[in-house]
C-alpha cells in the first residue's frame, strides 16, 4: 500500500505541469530511507513551482552508481561517502534530513514496545544464532512478555542500502562476531533470512510473515503500522524511535567539523538517544555541464530547507539545524558550471 502511495506521489510530482514552458525538470535516485519526504517536498515543490523533480527510490547504492553515471542530477544515499571518495568522484555531499533505523516484528499479540532488544541480542539474531521468539535470551531482556513459540524469520535488503550501512555498523559496534563474521555495509553476506528491495520490501515482508523481524526507517514502519522493538541505548535504557530522540541523537553532532558533512549519528550519548540514528545525504557533481540545470537542482534543496520541515516533522524525519543549513548553503559554491563560477548565489 504505502509503495503504491509513494509512486503516485512521485509520478504526480514528475508528470503534473506538463506543458509549462517555464517549468524545469531535474531527476534524482538513491535512498528509500528518505523517499517519503522527498516525494512529499516534490509535490509542494510543483505545486508552487511547476517545476517537476523525478526521484527514483532505488536504494542508496543505485544513486551513487546512477550519479557516478552522469544520468541522473543528483543521487541519494544513506551511507555518506568519506572525504576522499567525494574527491575521487568529483562531488559535493550535502544533509537533507534525519531518521531513525528501527527493528520491527511481526508477533501475534505484541505491541509496539513490549519487546526490548540489547544491540547484541539483535546481532545474534540477525546472526542465526537465536532462533525462536522464545528463546531464553529474549526472554532473559523480556519478563512477563508473553513470547510466542514461533520461529524467527530475519527479513534485510536484497539491494544496496544505506539503512543497512546504518544498522550493520551499529551491530558491529555492539557485537564483536558481527564485527569479525558479517561486518558493516551497505550491502553484506547475511548469514540468513529472506531479501526485500528497499524499505517497502522489507516492510511488506515483515508484514506478511508471523515471526519476522527486519528493519526499516522510522517513517515505513509508521505508514505500514509495523511493530517496533525498543532498543537499548548506550546510557543503558530502553528507547523507543521517535524524532524527539533522534534529536537526542543529533545534540552532540559537530557538523563543523566534519570535512565534508561525513557524520555518523549511532550510538550516541544520551538517556533518550535513539541507538541507530543517521542523517542522508545528497550528490551532486562539483562540475556541473549545464549551469542552469544544476542550479535548479539547489535551488530545490534551498527551497526544502526554507519550506520542508513542516513536512520532514510530520513524517517523523528531524530536520536539520539552521546552523547547518547555513554551513551546507556555504558548501555549494563548490558547485561550477563550465565557466568555473558557482551555478548557484
Amino acid at each position: 500500500m504505502f509503495k503504491r502511495y509513494l509512486t503516485a506521489i512521485v509520478a504526480a510530482a514528475s508528470l503534473a505541469g506538463v506543458g509549462s514552458a517555464q517549468a524545469a525538470d531535474i531527476s534524482g535516485a538513491g535512498a528509500t530511507f528518505p523517499a517519503p519526504v522527498y516525494a512529499k517536498w516534490a509535490e509542494t515543490y510543483r505545486a508552487q513551482t511547476g517545476n517537476r523533480l523525478n526521484y527514483q527510490a532505488i536504494g542508496s547504492g543505485g544513486g551513487v552508481r546512477q550519479i557516478t553515471a552522469g544520468t541522473v542530477d543528483f543521487g541519494a544515499t544513506d551511507k555518506p561517502l568519506k572525504p576522499d571518495d567525494l574527491a575521487a568522484g568529483g562531488f559535493v555531499m550535502f544533509p537533507t534530513v534525519i531518521g531513525g533505523v528501527v527493528p520491527v516484528v511481526n508477533l501475534p499479540g505484541i505491541k509496539s514496545g513490549q519487546v526490548k532488544l540489547t544491540g547484541a541480542l539483535t546481532a545474534d539474531i540477525f546472526r542465526g544464532v537465536v532462533k525462536k521468539w522464545n528463546d531464553p535470551l529474549i526472554a532473559k531482556f523480556n519478563p512477563g512478555v508473553q513470547l510466542p513459540n514461533l520461529p524467527i524469520t530475519v527479513v534485510h535488503r536484497s539491494d544496496g542500502s544505506g539503512t543497512t550501512f546504518l544498522f550493520t555498523s551499529y551491530l558491529a559496534m555492539k557485537a564483536p562476531r558481527w564485527a569479525s563474521e558479517v561486518g558493516a555495509n551497505d550491502a553484506v553476506k547475511w548469514p540468513t533470512g529472506l531479501g526485500g528491495k528497499g524499505n517497502d520490501g522489507v516492510a511488506a515482508y515483515v508484514k506478511q510473515t508471523p515471526g519476522a523481524i527486519g528493519y526499516v526507517e522510522y517513517a515505513f514502519a509508521k505508514q505500514n503500522n509495523l511493530t517496533y522493538a525498543l532498543l537499548q541505548n548506550k546510557a543503558g535504557k530502553y528507547v523507543a524511535p521517535a524524532a524527539a530522540n533522534f534529536q537526542a541523537a543529533a545534540a552532540n553532532a559537530n557538523w563543523k567539523a566534519a570535512p565534508g558533512f561525513y557524520l555518523l549519528l549511532l550510538d550516541q550519548p544520551g538517556g533518550e538517544a535513539w541507538p541507530i540514528t543517521g542523517a542522508t545525504f545528497i550528490l551532486v557533481k562539483a562540475r556541473q555541464d549545464d549551469a542552469a540545470n544544476g542550479r535548479e537542482v539547489l535551488a530545490f534543496f534551498d527551497w526544502a530547507y526554507k519550506n520542508g520541515d513542516g513536512a520532514a516533522a510530520q513524517l517523523d524525519y528531524l530536520p536539520m539545524p539552521a546552523a547547518v543549513k547555513d554551513l551546507v548553503r556555504k558548501s555549494w559554491s563548490k558547485v561550477t558550471g563550465p565557466d568555473g563560477k558557482p551555478v548557484y548565489r
